[in-house]
Formats: C-alpha cells, structure tokens, sequence
C-alpha cells in the first residue's frame, strides 16, 4: 500500500500522542467477525474479517502415515496463500516469505498449544494416521494478517467435522461425524511497537510506519505456548514482559467474544 511521506509524519505524530487514524485506542481491536461452514468442500471452513482484513481458513483430511517420531500421533500440516487480489504488493505464483512466516507461526501456535489432540488422529500405529491439512489464504490485506489468520484457522477447526473411514480405510467426505478432538484454543495477539507506546491491530497503513512485530500465542488457561519476534523490532525486557501481559489479555477476550460457545465445548473436555 503506497502512503505518502505526509501520511506517514502524521501517523506517527498520532501514535506519539497514544492516538491513531481510526480512532482506536492503541491496545483496541477492529470489529471482528467470524463466519463458519462457508465451504461444502472441506470438513471444516470459516472466514474472519478483522475491521477490513479478510482472511479465510479450510480443513482438508486425509489418511497418511505418522512421523517416525510419534508414531501414535496424527500429522498437522499448514500452508498459506497471499491471493493477489488481497493487495497490490502481492503477486501470484509461489508463497513469499511473508506467506511462509505466518504460516509457521500459525502452526506452531496450534501444536505448540496443544489445540488438536493428536493422539485421537492415530489409526493404526505406526502406520496410519489422520493428516489435517490446513490451508489460510487472505482475501483482503488491511493489516494484522496473522491475528486474523490465526482467528480463523481456530473457527475453521472449531468447526470441522472428522470423514468415515470405510473397512479398507477410504475416506468417506459424505459422511462427517464427529468433531475434530479439541483440546485448547489458543491465540495469537500481535505487537508492533512506536517509541515507548505498544500498539495491537495494526492496519496496513500504520505497517508502513510500525516495520517489526513481536507475536505471543497463548492458550485457554493463559499459559504461553509461541513467540515471534520479527522484523528487526528490539524490545527491552520490560517491553517484553507488558507485551506478553497485553496479548495474554486481548486473547482471553477474543476467546470469550467469537468462540464462546466452542469455548465452553472445550472447557468441559
């Protein structure tokens, strides 16, 4: 997104002044909203839009076979697209860097979190396992792509339904059963930082200004389970520290205002 030198000296002046653009607060998010289901294609879809940013998520699975390493546990793999259309930098062909970052922060969160209970994906051990695919692509770039797309793979997951498995072990996608084994939700909360001021849920204006970014995913009972600090961004301890408190915050309120109910699923788990 082209801004000019004007626009950018008068972004960052706001930010200085603990103001931005849109009027938020600094620690404020964009409206979001979630939708479930939003593909008959896949065993678990949603899209999230936070503010202007669209971004949707889909669960594919297949059987496979199981890492050496936990032959008794399912396989997670997840991939990301920047669709051209989203903004003007990107451009179509293979995934850039930015693509694959977000993707492995993404995923990490997931495993790291504990969010899919693996051991419930296992078939036959050592031979057979489920194998989730998860795929994001964003539709509409206006910033904060990895909030988003981390909201979204969660509903997407949320809201995916395991195939019957036939007696030779074929996958049925006409029949889905039951939901996928969730365990925990967790979250991702990105941080961008202006002189002494933290700022969450950037646009992609105020990303032309803010360059680096520090993400904290955190789980249901508040225990961090991924770090991202990216970008070049340098932080003091004490930065760090508000930082993980800030986003260990929004996520315990993002939980509660989009997944509530799934949220309540989990608990009783």
């Amino acid at each position: 997104m082209a801004s000019t030198k004007l626009t950018v000296e008068y972004i960052k002046n706001l930010l200085e002044r603990g103001r931005r653009l849109d009027g938020r607060s600094l620690n404020e998010f964009r409206e979001i909203k979630v939708k479930y289901g939003i593909s008959k294609k896949a065993e678990g879809s949603a899209e999230v839009c936070v503010g202007n940013t669209r971004v949707v998520a889909g669960v594919k699975m297949e059987v496979g076979e199981p890492y050496p390493d936990t032959p008794d546990k399912g396989v997670l793999v997840t991939t990301a697209e920047f669709l051209a259309m989203a903004a003007p930098e990107f451009e179509p062909g293979l995934p850039g860097e930015d693509a694959i970052e977000l993707a492995r922060v993404v995923d990490r969160g997931i495993r790291e979190g504990n969010a899919i209970d693996m051991e419930k994906l296992c078939i036959v051990e050592g031979e057979k396992v489920w194998v989730v695919f998860l795929d994001i692509f964003v539709l509409n770039h206006d910033g904060n792509l990895i909030d988003a797309a981390g909201m979204a793979t969660m509903a997407a997951l949320l809201d995916a339904r395991m195939p019957k498995l036939t007696e030779d072990y074929e996958v049925d996608r006409s029949k889905l059963t039951d939901p996928l084994p969730i365990r925990d939700i967790p979250i991702p909360v990105t941080v961008r930082k202006h002189n002494e001021h933290l700022i969450l849920d950037t646009t992609a204006l105020e990303e032309e200004v803010l360059k680096g970014k520090f993400t904290v995913t955190t789980k249901i009972n508040g225990n961090l389970c991924a770090m991202q600090l990216s970008d070049g961004m340098a932080m003091t301890k004490e930065e760090v520290l508000k930082a993980v408190r800030l986003a260990r915050d929004t996520s315990s309120k993002i939980r509660e205002n989009i997944f509530g109910d799934q949220l309540k699923r989990v608990k009783k788990q």
